[in-house]
């Protein structure tokens, strides 16, 4: 594939993505997203993975858990609500999505994180929940980093 080709293929998931970012909490399905990239649904999927490096239903669910970790922190509200709000149609499905990216549960969650005082931008790129590089040992996502000081 020459560049312009791949700029081109570039852009169309970006679109996509930027889709999947603005309507996270609404229900998306792959044909959907692929019409917006021009391309057919199990080749959407390919190549999705292929730029980002993960399938299009897991971008979705960790974009998801993103906006609940963010509303665990800042907010009291139930947790069930919370899985609502950000997309889930099950407590049950949010919970076990949320400990398999995060690496404990949205209770354990927001008893170790207590609101913080800096913009929530901060926060977001500091907690983003990543995948785990094969073979490393899971550790569950902190705002404090080893050695940082408060103040």
């Amino acid at each position: 594939m020459d560049l312009s080709a791949q700029e081109d293929t570039n852009r169309r998931m970006l679109r996509a993505r930027d889709e999947m970012d603005r309507r996270y909490a609404e229900p998306l399905d792959v044909p959907t997203l692929a019409a917006i990239a021009h391309l057919s649904a199990s080749q959407f999927g390919r190549v999705f993975k292929d730029v980002y490096g993960e399938t299009p239903h897991r971008y979705l669910q960790r974009r998801r858990v993103e906006r609940a970790m963010t509303l665990l922190r800042q907010t009291d509200r139930p947790i069930t609500d919370i899985a609502w709000d950000v997309g889930f149609a099950s407590l049950g499905t949010f919970s076990r999505t949320f400990s398999n990216i995060v690496g404990c549960s949205p209770t354990g969650f927001r008893l170790r994180h207590e609101p913080v005082a800096v913009p929530s931008c901060f926060i977001a790129v500091w907690t983003r929940p990543r995948e785990p590089e094969p073979g490393a040992a899971q550790t569950v996502v902190s705002e404090k980093r080893p050695g940082a000081d408060a103040g």
